[in-house]
């Protein structure tokens, strides 16, 4: 995939709108504005330029994040495939807007602070001696639990500590 990737920064417009597709995909979607402003050194004021509104979707555990994340107004930097669609309108004029096919989303740290959670990985490991599956709060790491081998004998550690 070489696709050229574009970062746009902007004001998230209203709460993300989350669904679940048929093949139990989640997909989020929701619109940000970017703003720019211009200063007039003449006048030495700053004006605002004219609004660009963006569409953003976002796919399975990005779409669930951004769901879960953020809200109206949040100053957010997002990074993706920048596509057009097209669409009818209620009156039949036909509009195409962009949008952005999102591959990361973040809050802006320059207007605020945040707090990251990272969420669990899930793990395939057939091996239950290896992976006890529970996974540091704090750091995202898998935690390791080396098991007693007697364990994986169907009880048999326990019958000959009962006899």
């Amino acid at each position: 995939m070489h696709e050229p990737l574009l970062t746009v920064v902007g004001n998230v417009a209203g709460p993300p709108r989350q669904r679940t597709t048929p093949a139990g995909v989640s997909v989020a979607d929701f619109r940000i504005a970017a703003t720019p402003r211009q200063k007039d050194k003449a006048a030495g004021t700053w004006a605002d330029g004219e609004t660009i509104w963006f569409g953003v979707t976002a796919w399975r555990a990005l779409a669930e994040h951004c769901a879960a994340s953020l809200k109206k107004g949040d100053r957010v930097i997002v990074t993706g495939r920048l596509t057009t669609r097209s669409w009818e309108a209620e009156n039949g004029e036909r509009r195409s807007g962009l949008e952005v096919e999102a591959s990361s989303v973040g809050l802006d740290l320059s207007r605020g602070s945040a707090s990251y959670v990272r969420s669990a990985t899930l793990v395939v490991n057939e091996d239950p001696a290896v992976l006890s599956g529970q996974v540091d709060a704090i750091t995202g790491e898998l935690l390791r639990e080396e098991l007693d081998p007697l364990d994986e004998h169907d009880g048999e550690h326990e019958d000959a500590a009962a006899a």
